[in-house]
């Protein structure tokens, strides 16, 4: 257990000894010199390099950023109390009531972890993604190249930046504009659930400012709530895959579980057991 006074790295390597790979959605096999997490786990987690996470560890690194902290917590599955710790032995103040939580609970973690047949991906109440699985990667590309910032589904249909950039082309069957209407709905919520974040509303101010479209959603004022969709996503390896779409809500975390399936014994079902099988990334 880690000690309350505890300096950044040693409660990294406490941490990451006490969380077990199976829970973390990692394969357990013989051979392990140590019961937890090895580093190489920790960093693919955390979308952070394996020699960062050694150098944290270390103390050589020091004044890890908000993002940085947020990573490594949600990727040991910290409990909230844990997560403050961290937040504060990084010389930070943790987050505080009234904003945008990206804290995915242990119990979250473990249940995606579990589905790893399907693509997986947990978003917050501002469509920022914040967990994602192997094979939410083979389908939509690798998250962890878009810097942390910028992993914002709304940015992503609305941006012109990184996120912008990497989006798979897809056809949703509700159509492009009712989907596009839903997210900034949703965001059109969020704005009145947490008034203190900053964050949030510089991303509604960016984006009304630089987009038509968003700023057009946004001044019609009309409800389009996001619900159960079937998307055809255009892979560059596998061709088009027709799935099934739906957004489990995650109570009292405000967390949006997204997971992508599709029927058994049809050609989709077989593109996504092919793309379980070779992990392809390949970026559009």
């Amino acid at each position: 257990m880690a000690s309350s006074g505890a300096g950044f790295g040693e409660l990294l390597r406490a941490w990451r000894d006490r969380l077990s790979p199976a829970d973390a959605g990692f394969t357990v096999t013989g051979g392990r010199r140590v019961p937890g997490l090895r580093r190489e786990e920790l960093a693919q987690l955390a979308a952070l390099s394996v020699d960062y996470i050694l150098r944290l560890e270390q103390g050589r690194a020091v004044n890890p950023s908000p993002q940085v902290v947020a990573a490594l917590a949600r990727a040991l599955q910290l409990s909230r109390a844990e997560r403050d710790q961290l937040y504060r032995s990084a010389g930070q103040l943790p987050p505080q009531d009234g904003t945008i939580s990206t804290h995915v609970p242990a119990s979250i973690q473990r249940l995606a972890a579990r589905l790893g047949d399907i693509p997986i991906g947990v978003f917050t109440a501002d469509w920022t993604l914040v967990w994602w699985n192997s094979m939410w990667t083979a389908l939509h590309g690798d998250p962890g190249e878009i810097p942390a910032p910028e992993r914002n589904l709304a940015l992503a249909i609305f941006g012109n930046g990184a996120a912008h950039a990497s989006m798979r082309p897809f056809r949703s069957e509700r159509g492009e504009d009712a989907f596009a209407a839903s997210i900034v709905a949703d965001l059109k919520e969020a704005v009145i659930r947490y008034p203190a974040d900053t964050r949030l509303r510089q991303l509604v101010q960016n984006l009304r400012e630089s987009s038509p479209a968003f700023a057009r959603h946004w001044a019609t004022g009309t409800a389009a709530q996001h619900v159960t969709d079937q998307k055809t996503i255009e892979h560059p390896e596998v061709g088009d895959l027709r799935l099934d779409c739906d957004v489990l809500l995650v109570p009292g975390a405000d967390l949006r579980v997204v997971t992508y399936t599709a029927a058994a014994a049809t050609p989709d079902a077989g593109k996504l057991d092919l793309l379980r099988v070779t992990g392809w990334t390949v970026t559009t």
